[in-house]
């Protein structure tokens, strides 16, 4: 479990009984497919936002998509999302 620093004894108590499988649900089998498309729809909804950067790293990220044969807005939601995912990190 992590961030578990965050969680005070009540949540910690919680998240302990979820990860060893004591709750069950409730939900018939229509009714978690339904729910479960529910969560796919909502985790797979786009959103659009804006995000400030220099001339000059837009223009290094536009030429990079060129290469890449693909729209630079998906190049950057493609470089969030494996971030994202764990599969590229920030070296410092």
């Amino acid at each position: 479990m992590k961030k578990e620093a965050y969680l005070n004894k009540e949540e910690r108590k919680l998240a302990k009984s979820l990860e060893t499988e004591e709750w069950v649900s409730d939900l018939n089998k229509k009714e978690k497919k339904q729910y479960g498309k529910y969560a796919i729809y909502s985790l797979n909804k786009q959103k659009r936002i804006n995000i400030r950067m220099t001339e000059r790293d837009l223009k290094k990220i536009r030429a990079k998509a060129v290469e890449e044969g693909i729209p630079y807005q998906s190049l950057i939601s493609m470089l969030i999302h494996k971030y994202n995912e764990g599969k590229i990190s920030i070296n410092r």
